[in-house]
């Protein structure tokens, strides 16, 4: 799956509809997990769709919520998203606000690491460091199991995640702390470059 959308397209269109610090750096966040397991999973040469699917998974959250993946079809025609894509953004929200399933490998992934970079992230800002880079598994699994911790990232989507690919949680955790460790510095930098242009 290749696409013919630039980055630089689909982050005018991610800006046009999301103004929240959060919801930008979490865009940001997933694209850069979502390059990460492409190159990781043997997907190299799909690594910018899987990337794009990552930026605009949450497209239409901050100006819809109540219609999330219902609206991002509309918003993602406005940069010609072919359909592989848009199937990718829709089904990331399956069994909870989407009937479309993910069926390709870049859809597994992205629907068990979207909640997951939440968790992640939460968990980071409660360290001394405020980060990822001395993140263990041990620690985010103490996390996962206390559910009023991130009490909005929910587990059920991660484990059910983790099912469709057929890993192991430890595993799951592992790679996502990895692939968001690797790019902590650039999202966050990225982050503030982004808003800054939007104020």
């Amino acid at each position: 799956m290749q696409t013919a959308i630039t980055r630089q397209q689909a982050l005018q269109l991610l800006l046009k509809y999301n103004q929240e610090p959060f919801h930008i750096q979490h865009a940001l966040t997933v694209e850069a997990v979502m390059r990460y397991f492409a190159n990781a999973l043997g997907y190299a040469e799909q690594a910018d769709f899987w990337a794009l699917a990552g930026l605009l998974h949450d497209i239409d959250f901050e100006k819809y919520p109540d219609q999330h993946c219902q609206k991002a079809p509309e918003l993602l025609a406005e940069i010609q998203a072919e359909d592989a894509l848009v199937h990718a953004v829709c089904s990331h929200g399956y069994g909870l606000v989407s009937d479309v399933k993910p069926e390709h490998q870049m859809e597994k992934v992205l629907f068990a690491t979207d909640e997951l970079t939440g968790l992640i992230g939460a968990a980071a800002r409660m360290r001394p460091s405020k980060s990822v880079a001395d993140m263990e598994v041990a620690s985010l699994k103490k996390k996962f199991k206390d559910k009023k911790f991130a009490a909005g990232c929910s587990r059920e989507v991660i484990t059910q995640g983790a099912q469709m690919l057929g890993w192991e949680l430890d595993e799951l955790f592992l790679q996502t702390i990895l692939a968001m460790r690797e790019s902590e510095t650039q999202v966050a930098q990225e982050t503030q470059t982004l808003i800054n242009t939007q104020q």
